[in-house]
């Protein structure tokens, strides 16, 4: 059964093992998995932030503060042309990127006008030709712009659509490569249907252009990656952010580093971008991960205003990279990063700039999905076949130690060699793996106690089997001297009862008195020794610790005899002979644990104690009681009212020990019963001082009263006896008995 349980346990362990494999191979993808991989991946980002801003780039912010002054989005191009010659003129920035895109001319209706009345109604107007030449140019916004482009490192952005029913509208900058036949379509980048650029007299003037847009935006809709390349009907463009940065350092060309050993594949798989001496690590379509150094603001925001009215620090953008954007919410460039919900988009392009001048980007080659392949079949083979055979303990040791090792490899990987490893994956599968095997482990652990409360409730109740299961480390099995209270019971003349009966009727009668006796022990949480035959032996205090043992042994012997009474009319009816039981309890300290060979072990007491309680069940027969308590168990339950019976030395004990009948709890017992009890005292002072004429008075008139009672009848016997043979003069007033 064992081996049995443990191979379901291997199977369940590898269908969850297959299933995170099949996720990775990407047959059966798990969307809880790639969730968990993202939140894992935000979190080491988070956790390993620089920890000083950069101020190589600079952002030209459309803020409130200069929508304000300057007037609503978008501004003339007179103003675009004023703030770029400032920028470059007046604070020597070293280039500029527009994630912005001018697509529409800028109309000036006043211009028009006047251009109109110049070729029509003043055409021959002297004065007015003569002024409107003077503003002429300036009336041609888009010109003046492009003549602010002209001959500066001014960097147009451009959008491309993923959309084959939209149309492409103004003039894509010009491609960073032609794509030929042999390479066309083996580099799976991303491939888009149309495009929004610049006008084209505005493309034609600025340096160079790219594309912002974000095609590689993950599901949940957080910008992790973004592509530094996409392919257009066959030419490679760049992005805004490449394009700065190459321009940065010299404008060197950009070079495609492939693995072309991939045997039987047709793809070239990417792994680098090249600009100049510098490799830019990306995944198989060109993208990179956005090397985010800190929360928005991280980089220095400039008001454009403040640019257009020179009022800036000269050193805040002296030989920097400009990038013109807007952080104002309303104009809905506001992006959802790992590290925040509204992260200005213009601040993301200065990211991935100064993480490409910094060579700060972290590189997620192709093969990490064969390693992350690997991993899993590794951990789900080991972690399958191994925590069977662990206990509970060594199992949270194990997992555990798995789980930290694959933690700290893969941040050693992040922060030593800047390469994003899976985390989430593996560490799940672990703990999934963990948690099955305990679940598993519980539910059978659980079977078994059941099934351990159903065999074992027949000496222990059941509740305390559950209780015993949550204090194991209490339960000492091998053996130890514990004060304690047993119980013993047996049958009057059972033997004269079997005869007269046949085996299976005697079998009924015998399970119809030791059930009941069975459940008033459990219920007084009273342990089974064993059944001997008729009788049964009981005893308090262990496995559990029960400080109450000896009370609770006493109430089970009151209710036993009780019990035993009202089944008399029962068992009358089915023509069965009257039950009548003795019983004898004892406490002291007892030797407990597990006794046998190395066949068979039982957990039983040993002791003089025990020996007592066992002598004291027999005495009830001669004594005419139903119950005889020890002097040590009355003492120990002063809730009882006591007769004590007499001073004895029991066979095989030279010491005499008090024996008591216990009589019932003290606010049951009435003021007759006390009034007996008082002049059954006094006798017995009398007989044991030897004042046998007094002691003789007593007990007559005492069992004139109550002539069942057996006990005054001994004594009368025991005085006349003395009177012809008198006992020593050392007396003790004990009575010793030769019999078991």
């Amino acid at each position: 059964m064992q081996d049995f349980q443990r191979y379901i346990r291997y199977a369940l362990g590898l269908a969850l093992s297959l299933m995170f494999l099949l996720h990775v191979g990407g047959q059966y993808p798990l969307t809880a998995l790639t969730v968990m991989e993202n939140l894992a991946y935000d979190t080491r980002l988070k956790l390993t932030l620089p920890d000083k801003k950069v101020n190589q780039v600079v952002i030209i912010d459309i803020d409130e503060k200069s929508l304000g002054e300057i007037g609503r989005w978008p501004w003339n191009r007179n103003v675009m042309a004023d703030i770029n010659d400032s920028l470059f003129d007046h604070y020597k920035i070293k280039e500029i990127g527009y994630d912005i895109v001018f697509a529409e001319e800028d109309i000036d209706e006043g211009g028009k006008l006047l251009e109109q009345m110049s070729k029509e109604s003043l055409k021959h107007n002297k004065n007015f030709q003569q002024e409107y030449q003077k503003v002429r140019h300036s009336l041609r916004r888009d010109e003046m712009f492009a003549k602010s482009l002209k001959d500066r490192k001014t960097i147009m952005g451009a959008v491309f659509i993923n959309n084959k029913s939209s149309e492409s509208k103004g003039t894509l900058p010009q491609p960073v490569a032609h794509l030929d036949d042999s390479t066309q379509g083996r580099i799976p980048f991303y491939t888009p249907d149309a495009y929004t650029a610049n006008l084209e007299i505005l493309q034609n003037n600025a340096f160079r252009g790219g594309f912002f847009d974000n095609p590689a935006l993950d599901d949940d809709g957080v910008f992790r990656r973004v592509p530094l390349l996409q392919d257009y009907r066959g030419q490679l463009h760049e992005s805004l952010a490449l394009a700065l940065a190459r321009t940065a350092i010299g404008s060197p060309p950009i070079e495609l580093v492939v693995e072309t050993n991939v045997e039987g594949s047709t793809e070239l798989f990417l792994e680098w971008v090249k600009i100049g001496d510098q490799y830019i690590p990306v995944d198989e379509s060109g993208t990179v991960l956005v090397p985010y150094i800190g929360k928005q603001k991280s980089f220095d925001y400039i008001p454009a205003t403040d640019v257009l009215n020179k009022t800036v620090e000269m050193d805040r953008l002296k030989d920097k990279i400009a990038l013109f954007g807007t952080s104002a919410p309303g104009l809905l460039d506001l992006r959802t990063t790992p590290l925040e919900a509204a992260y200005p988009g213009v601040e993301i392009h200065a990211n991935i700039i100064q993480g490409i001048l910094d060579q700060r980007i972290m590189q997620k080659p192709g093969y990490t999905k064969g390693f992350e392949f690997i991993l899993l079949v590794v951990l789900g083979l080991l972690l399958t076949f191994l925590l069977p055979w662990l206990s509970a303990t060594w199992g949270v040791v194990v997992s555990a130690s798995v789980v930290s090792l694959l933690i700290i490899g893969n941040m050693l990987a992040w922060t030593q060699f800047q390469m994003v490893l899976p985390i989430a994956t593996p560490v799940l599968l672990t703990v999934v793996l963990f948690t099955l095997q305990m679940i598993y482990g519980f539910f059978i652990e659980s079977r078994g106690k059941r099934q351990l409360a159903h065999l074992f409730g027949q000496y222990v109740p059941p509740e305390l089997v559950n209780e015993m299961s949550k204090k194991m480390e209490e339960i000492n099995l091998d053996g130890e001297i514990k004060n304690m209270s047993v119980l013993f019971s047996d049958v009057r003349n059972f033997t004269t009862i079997s005869e007269s009966m046949e085996p299976k009727e005697l079998t009924e009668l015998i399970n119809g008195f030791l059930t009941p006796i069975t459940e008033i022990i459990h219920n007084q949480r009273g342990t089974i020794d064993k059944y001997m035959g008729d009788a049964v032996m009981a005893f308090w205090g262990a496995p559990l610790d029960d400080p109450k043992h000896a009370l609770h042994a006493m109430n089970a012997a009151m209710q036993m005899t009780e019990r035993m009474h009202n089944l008399r009319q029962e068992f009358g009816k089915r023509g069965w002979p009257e039950i009548k039981i003795g019983v004898g309890v004892n406490t002291g300290d007892m030797n407990v644990g597990n006794k046998g060979s190395e066949f068979r072990v039982d957990y039983t007491i040993l002791g003089d104690a025990v020996n007592l309680g066992s002598r004291l069940e027999g005495l009830t027969k001669v004594y005419g009681v139903d119950i005889i308590v020890g002097e040590a168990t009355k003492y120990a339950v002063p809730e009882y009212e006591y007769r004590e019976l007499d001073l004895v030395k029991v066979k095989g004990k030279d010491e005499p020990v008090a024996i008591y009948e216990p009589i019932d709890l003290l606010e049951n017992v009435d003021k007759s019963v006390r009034q007996d009890l008082k002049r059954y005292n006094l006798a017995l002072k009398f007989y044991r001082s030897k004042h046998w004429d007094e002691a003789e008075r007593e007990f007559f008139a005492l069992s004139s009263i109550d002539k069942e009672r057996k006990i005054y009848q001994i004594y009368l016997d025991r005085i006349m006896e003395y009177r012809n043979n008198p006992p020593p003069e050392d007396w003790d007033g004990s009575f010793t008995h030769t019999s078991k």
